[in-house]
């Protein structure tokens, strides 16, 4: 076998898409529980709700996809390279991962306002999927993470109290006026019938409208304690995942990391972050991303580092070149050619690596400079708690 076909062969195992189905089950298994459910006894008269009546912000398509390779692309990506979309796709789905979970969140504050939440209340209710008992509190003038909340709600799946976790389900900490607020999910306890091997699998939204950082609105996904695969089956799934998404008028900036331990590429090296950053536009649906893989356990905040010395392009360079010493550099050049950064999106998925295709895009490859992913260590130490 020659080394270009061994390359492709290690890609096609190394870009393999990771398995997401069940995460997916998991998170649209949250809202299920509040589906169809009656409170006990008789509620309240209905009145305006307290609760926010929003809890996300929405990222465009082009950025936040399952990406799949289409025959226009095909058109554009031929001979013995490693194709752009082989490696976005994967900045795609796990950026949607984060999405969906606070759309959930979203949707659950939305599904429970059928308990008219219009005062500090408790009450009880049958939930739908797994049949069991949830008690709903909510209080005025809770204190979470050194603030002071106007209201806090939690749920409870009440035979679990007197678990090491309390039996919590779901907390939203908010403030009204204007909208701000955190929540946090732990599915298990939503409907202990579909938990899916994912009894510690833990989500925190925080969500403002305040204008911090400068933006219309803003919210910050972070995700614990996700159930690793079977290595031999799938190096590359995920266990944590730490997302910022800001809105600023049309366009929606995004950085993060999302965290693999198990994953490798050419040179055996075990335990990689998907550190990324990101700009898209709402309206085109277009977008721009630049992405690093540095090690899960690398110690460092460096925006340079994380991005431009950790690139695809540097990462897999410096690995192949491991494996296969003397390599003839056109060769290697010929077949990483559309790793360089930054890569362009648009509705129908990847365009190109490194050129950009017009002045549309140009606007949002200049907003990507002030962002940053975050340090991976943290990302592979990551923890959410309830109060």
């Amino acid at each position: 076998m020659n080394t270009k076909t061994e390359i492709r062969n290690q890609k096609k195992e190394t870009m393999k898409m990771t398995k997401l189905n069940s995460l997916v089950i998991l998170l649209l298994a949250t809202v299920m529980i509040f589906t169809g459910c009656e409170p006990n006894g008789d509620p309240a008269p209905a009145q305006e709700s307290i609760l926010p009546e929003s809890f996300s912000v929405s990222i465009p398509d082009a950025i936040s996809s399952k990406i799949t390779s289409s025959a226009r692309y095909a058109a554009r990506t031929k001979g013995d390279t490693l194709q752009g979309n082989d490696i976005y796709e994967h900045l795609g789905t796990f950026i949607a991962i984060g999405e969906e979970a606070s759309e959930i969140v979203e949707e659950i504050i939305f599904a429970i306002r059928i308990y008219n939440i219009d005062r500090p209340m408790v009450l009880s209710y049958e939930g739908d999927e797994d049949g069991r008992t949830k008690n709903l509190v909510v209080v005025e003038n809770s204190e979470y993470d050194g603030v002071t909340w106007e209201y806090e709600l939690t749920v409870t799946d009440a035979d679990s109290e007197g678990n090491d976790d309390g039996g919590k389900a779901l907390q939203i900490f908010w403030n009204r006026t204007p909208v701000k607020g955190i929540a946090i999910l732990k599915p298990y306890n939503i409907n202990r019938k579909d938990d899916f091997d994912a009894a510690e699998a833990i989500f925190r939204i925080d969500y403002s409208e305040a204008g911090e950082f400068g933006y219309d609105a803003h919210m910050i996904v972070s995700i614990a304690e996700l159930p690793l695969a079977d290595p031999l089956e799938d190096p590359y799934s995920i266990s944590a995942l730490k997302m910022f998404v800001g809105k600023d008028g049309d366009v929606i900036d995004v950085y993060g990391n999302s965290d693999h331990p198990n994953a490798l590429f050419f040179a055996g090296n075990v335990g990689f972050n998907w550190a990324f950053v990101a700009s898209g536009d709402e309206v085109k649906n277009i977008g721009v991303a630049e992405v690093g893989l540095p090690p899960s356990n690398l110690d460092e905040s460096d925006r340079d580092v994380l991005l431009d010395f950790y690139s695809i392009k540097n990462v897999f360079t410096r690995e192949i070149n491991e494996v296969w010493p003397g390599l003839d550099p056109a060769i290697l050049d010929a077949y990483l050619m559309n790793t360089e950064g930054p890569g362009y999106f648009d509705s129908e998925g990847f365009i190109a690596g490194g050129i950009s295709p017009g002045a549309a895009w140009d606007v949002l490859t200049a907003r990507l400079q002030s962002l940053s992913p975050y340090n991976p260590k943290d990302i592979g130490n990551l923890k959410v708690l309830f109060k």
